[in-house]
C-alpha cells in the first residue's frame, strides 16, 4: 500500500510540473533546462535503525516569482522514487537557487534540505527520516569558469576560450598561460627552471607537442607542490594538464578541422555518451607538421693550436605528422563508487632534413687556410605509445571522506635512422668537390612507466581533513644507438661510438597530511617519504653502473590567512627532489654535432631544493583578481653541465665534451604578478611579470662561477568580445637577457640525433618578444559552429640569440623557427542532453522501471 501511494504522489507531482520540467519554461520565463543544469545530488534514506526506506519519494523544488501573485512560490524541478536500499540520485540540476530537497513517505516525517552547489556532484549521505533536518551552507556560483583560480597549492588556469591555441597542440596552449616560458625548440620553464609534466595528475612520457590542444580543459601551474605531489621534478614544480571529460547524460561531441599556411593540415573528433551509469568519451586528432627552422653559429676555437674559426649555416625542415586517441568509460556502481578505464594511442612520423655550409678558417702563427664543407643529413624519426589508466573512487556517506586507487601505465618504442653526407670542397664553396665522408646512425629505443597509488582522504570536521597516501612508480628505458662510418668501400660499424644501454629506476613513497581553518585561518602540514634506486647497464660492453638511496623525508607547510576586503595571504615552504635522467646519465658520447657533443654521467646524484614563497591575493568587483608572489630557492648539489676534453673515438682526435656534474648548490630568488581583469563587458585581460636572479657556486668542480643576473619575463593576454559574435585575441610576451638555463636537456624520446644541444659554458640568452593574434567566428544556432584564423610570432621576433664562452671557445648562436605561422580552423560542436534520451522505456520493469523512466 504505501508502494502504491508514493508512486501516486510522485506522478501526481510530476504531472503538475510537465509544463515547467526540463525543456519548458516556468514561472517568469526561466527555462528548466539549460546549460547550467550539470547539478547532481544523491544520497540513501534511512529510518531511525539504519534500515533503508525504499519507494519513498524524493523531489526538487526552486523557488521562482509567481508572475499572477508577484510572490515566489516552489515548483518542482525533478523527482524520483527511492530504490528498494533507500539510495537516490537526481541529475541535471539547475546550478542557481534557491533550491531544496523533500523527502517524504508513508509514516515518515517529511525531511526537507536547502541544496546549494558547489560542489556539482553533492552527496547528500544517509538521511534518517525522523531527525531533525540541518541547512548545507555554500556559495551560489554561475555557470562561466573564472579564467584564473588560486588553491592552497596550486594555480588553475581555464583554457578552453584561448582561441591563439586553435588547432595546435598543448604547446601553443601554454605559451598563453601566466607563469610559463616556451623557447624556440618547446622545452618549457615555469620561473626559469624546468616542471615536470602530468597529464589528469598522473606523470607521463608524452611531450607537450604530442597533446592536442582541443582536448585540454585547463593547465595547473604547482610552483610549489605539498606532500601529496611526488616530490620529484626538482625546483621548477608540476605542469598538470587537465584534459576535458563531459559527464552530460545524453550525447555531444564535436568536430574540427584546419590547415596551416604551408598546407599542413590537421582535424579531429571528440564524442562523449551518458546512458544511466555508464559515460563512455572518445577522442580523436591528427596533426601535420612541415616545420622549418634557420640558424647561424659563428665559434673561435682558441684552446687548440692552431686557432679556428668556424661560420656555420644551418636550415632544417621536418614534415610528418602525429594522432592521438583516446578511450575512456567511467562505470557508475552506486552513487558513491565508480569505476574508470581509459586508454591513450598515439603514433608520429617524422622526416628531419638538414643542410649546414661549414666554413673553417685555420690559423698557424701567421699562416691562415680556409676550407669550406656541406654537410646533408636526412633522418627518419618514428614513436607510438599506448597508455592505460584505471581508476577506482568511492565516497563515503560522510561528505568529503572518499577513496581512491590508480595504476597507471604509459609505454613507447621509437625508431631514430639518420644519413650524414659532408663533402668538403679542395678551394672554397665555387670549387669542386675533393672529398666525402659519410656517417649512419641506426637507433631504437623503448620506454615503460608504471604507477600505483592510492589516496584516502578522511574529513574530521567540516574544517579538519586528513590526507594519506601510497605511490610506486618504475621507469624502464632501453636504447640502441649504432654508429656506422663508410669505409673501404662499405659502412663499418664503429664500436666506441656506438651504444646500448638500458636502465631501470624506482621510486617508492607513502604521504600523510593534516588541514585545518579556523576562521579566517588556514593551514596545512604534510610529510612524504621516498626511497629510489636505479641500476644502468651498457649492453655492448657489460658495463653495470647501480644507484641505491635510501629514503627521504620532503616536509611541506602552508599557511593562509582571509583577511578584510577579499584579500587573502599564503606562505608555503616545501622540500623536494630531482633526480638524473636517463640522457644525463647515459656514458655515451653523441657526437653528430660536432661543436655540441654530449655525454651523460653515470655517477651524478641526485639534488635536492628547499624553497619557501610567500603571495597575496586580492579580488576586486566585477571579476577582477591580483596575485603577488616571493619566493626563494636553495639548491644542494644541483646538477648543471660541464664542459671537459676528451678523444673521438672514432677519429682519435681530441674533442670538447659537453657533459654534467653536480655542482656544489645554487640559489635562485624573485617576485611574480598575475592579474586578472574584466574592464569591460567585451574585454578581458590577464597580465603576468616574472623578476628574477640565479647563481649557480662551481667552486668544487675548480670552474668559475657564472656571475648571477636580474632579468624578467612578462606575458600579456587580450580577449576581444565584438558584435557579430566575433572575438579576437591578442597575445604578447617580452623575455628580457638571461643567463644560459642550469639545465635544457630533457630527454627526448626521439633520440640522440639532431637534439641541438646547447653548450656547457657561461653566458647568456639575448632579449627578445614576441606577438600572437586570432579572430574567431561563431555562427550557426547555439554557436555550435566556429571559424578562426590565427597568426603566431607576427613580427618573426621569437627567436633564440645566445652568446656562450669558455676556457676553449667563444660562440654566438642563433636560431629562428616557424615565423609567422598562420592557421585557420574549423570547429562544429553537437549534442543532445536529453535525460530519457536512452533510458529503458518498458513498464514491464514495474516501480524500479517508472522510477528510471522519470529520472
Amino acid at each position: 500500500m504505501r508502494k502504491i501511494y508514493s508512486f501516486i504522489m510522485l506522478f501526481l507531482l510530476a504531472m503538475q510540473a510537465s509544463a515547467q520540467a526540463p525543456g519548458a519554461k516556468g514561472p517568469g520565463g526561466m527555462a528548466g533546462k539549460g546549460p547550467g543544469n550539470i547539478g547532481h545530488v544523491y544520497g540513501k534514506l534511512i529510518d531511525s535503525e539504519g534500515k533503508p526506506i525504499g519507494y519513498a519519494s524524493v523531489i526538487i523544488l526552486q523557488g521562482r516569482m509567481d508572475t499572477a501573485t508577484k510572490k515566489m512560490k516552489d515548483v518542482l524541478v525533478k523527482g524520483v522514487l527511492t530504490k528498494t536500499n533507500g539510495e537516490f540520485s537526481l541529475d541535471e540540476l539547475p546550478l542557481r537557487g534557491p533550491l531544496k530537497l523533500q523527502a517524504s513517505g508513508t509514516g515518515y516525517k517529511t525531511y526537507t534540505q536547502a541544496v546549494v552547489f558547489p560542489p556539482i556532484d553533492k552527496d547528500l549521505g544517509n538521511i534518517k527520516m525522523a531527525t531533525s533536518t540541518t541547512e548545507l551552507q555554500g556559495v551560489t556560483v554561475t555557470g562561466s569558469k573564472p579564467l584564473m583560480q588560486m588553491d592552497i597549492d596550486k594555480k588553475v588556469f581555464n583554457v578552453e576560450k584561448n582561441i591563439v591555441s586553435a588547432g595546435g597542440t598543448a604547446l601553443d596552449v601554454v605559451k598563453n598561460v601566466p607563469s610559463v616560458n616556451v623557447d624556440i625548440d618547446g622545452n618549457v620553464s615555469v620561473r626559469n627552471g624546468n616542471p615536470q609534466l602530468f597529464i589528469d595528475g598522473r606523470p607521463t612520457t608524452l611531450t607537450l607537442e604530442q597533446i592536442p590542444a582541443d582536448a585540454i580543459e585547463s593547465v595547473e601551474v604547482i610552483t610549489n607542490p605539498s606532500a601529496k605531489y611526488d616530490a620529484s621534478g626538482g625546483n621548477a614544480g608540476i605542469l598538470n594538464i587537465v584534459l576535458k571529460k563531459n559527464r552530460k547524460t545524453g550525447y555531444n561531441g564535436n568536430l574540427r578541422a584546419g590547415v596551416d599556411k604551408r598546407g599542413a593540415l590537421n582535424g579531429g573528433a571528440d564524442f562523449n555518451l551518458r546512458q544511466g551509469k555508464i559515460n563512455f568519451s572518445a577522442s580523436a586528432m591528427g596533426n601535420q607538421m612541415k616545420s622549418r627552422t634557420n640558424g647561424t653559429t659563428d665559434r673561435d676555437n682558441f684552446g687548440d693550436n692552431p686557432v679556428t674559426r668556424i661560420l656555420q649555416s644551418n636550415s632544417n625542415k621536418t614534415n610528418g605528422g602525429f594522432a592521438f586517441g583516446k578511450v575512456g568509460v567511467d562505470w557508475f556502481a552506486t552513487n558513491r563508487t565508480t569505476l574508470s578505464v581509459s586508454g591513450i594511442k598515439v603514433h608520429g612520423e617524422f622526416n628531419p632534413s638538414e643542410v649546414i655550409d661549414i666554413n673553417t678558417d685555420t690559423i698557424r702563427g701567421t699562416n691562415k687556410t680556409s676550407m669550406f664543407s656541406q654537410r646533408n643529413s636526412a633522418s627518419h624519426m618514428q614513436f607510438d605509445a599506448n597508455g592505460l589508466v584505471l581508476g577506482m573512487k568511492h565516497l563515503f556517506p560522510k561528505e568529503g571522506e572518499e577513496l581512491t586507487v590508480d595504476a597507471n601505465y604509459f609505454g613507447g618504442k621509437s625508431k631514430n635512422n639518420a644519413d650524414y653526407y659532408t663533402d668538403f670542397y679542395s678551394n672554397g664553396q665555387n670549387s669542386a668537390i675533393d672529398h666525402t665522408s659519410k656517417q649512419q646512425i641506426l637507433g631504437n629505443g623503448k620506454i615503460s612507466f608504471i604507477t600505483v597509488q592510492t589516496d584516502y582522504v578522511k574529513p574530521f570536521t567540516p574544517k579538519l581533513k586528513l590526507e594519506t597516501g601510497l605511490r610506486m612508480s618504475s621507469r624502464r628505458t632501453e636504447t640502441n644507438f649504432d654508429n656506422y662510418m663508410f669505409l673501404q668501400g662499405g659502412y663499418k660499424l664503429i664500436p666506441a661510438a656506438s651504444n646500448n644501454f638500458k636502465n631501470t629506476d624506482n621510486v617508492y613513497a607513502a604521504y600523510a597530511s593534516i588541514s585545518h581553518s579556523i576562521k579566517d585561518f588556514g593551514y596545512k602540514v604534510g610529510l612524504r617519504a621516498e626511497s629510489s634506486d636505479y641500476s644502468g647497464e651498457l649492453i655492448n660492453v657489460k658495463q653495470y653502473f647501480k644507484n641505491s638511496y635510501p629514503v627521504s623525508l620532503f616536509p611541506s607547510i602552508f599557511l593562509s590567512q582571509k583577511l578584510k576586503n577579499a584579500q587573502e595571504l599564503q606562505v608555503s615552504y616545501t622540500r623536494r627532489i630531482n633526480r638524473p635522467n636517463f640522457f644525463q646519465l647515459i656514458p655515451f658520447t653523441d657526437s653528430t654535432d660536432k661543436l655540441n657533443i654530449t655525454k651523460g654521467n653515470p655517477g651524478l646524484v641526485p639534488e635536492f631544493t628547499q624553497s619557501v614563497e610567500l603571495s597575496y591575493l586580492k579580488t576586486f568587483k566585477g571579476n577582477n583578481t591580483f596575485m603577488g608572489s616571493v619566493y626563494y630557492k636553495h639548491t644542494n648539489n644541483l646538477i648543471t653541465r660541464f664542459l671537459t676534453k676528451e678523444t673521438d673515438p672514432a677519429s682519435g682526435s681530441e674533442m670538447l665534451v659537453n657533459t654534467y656534474i653536480n655542482a656544489n648548490s645554487s640559489y635562485s630568488m624573485g617576485a611574480e604578478l598575475t592579474a586578472m581583469n574584466t574592464l569591460t563587458k567585451w574585454w578581458n585581460m590577464s597580465t603576468n611579470v616574472n623578476i628574477y636572479n640565479s647563481k649557480i657556486n662551481t667552486d668544487n668542480v675548480g670552474q668559475p662561477s657564472q656571475d648571477a643576473m636580474w632579468s624578467w619575463f612578462g606575458k600579456l593576454n587580450n580577449t576581444f568580445k565584438l558584435p557579430l559574435n566575433f572575438e579576437i585575441q591578442l597575445s604578447g610576451l617580452y623575455q628580457s637577457k638571461t643567463n644560459l638555463p642550469v639545465n635544457d636537456n630533457k630527454g627526448r624520446q626521439d633520440g640522440p640525433p639532431m637534439q641541438q644541444s646547447q653548450n656547457a659554458s657561461q653566458g647568456y640568452i639575448a632579449s627578445f618578444y614576441a606577438v600572437d593574434a586570432a579572430i574567431k567566428k561563431s555562427f550557426l544556432k547555439n554557436n555550435a559552429a566556429s571559424v578562426t584564423l590565427s597568426f603566431s610570432d607576427i613580427f618573426r621576433s621569437r627567436k633564440t640569440d645566445q652568446y656562450s664562452n669558455s676556457a676553449y671557445f667563444t660562440q654566438y648562436y642563433n636560431r629562428l623557427r616557424d615565423p609567422q605561422m598562420i592557421r585557420l580552423n574549423f570547429a562544429y560542436r553537437f549534442g543532445k542532453i536529453d535525460a530519457t534520451l536512452f533510458k529503458r522505456k518498458n513498464m514491464a520493469g514495474g516501480m524500479q522501471g517508472m522510477s528510471e523512466v522519470v529520472q
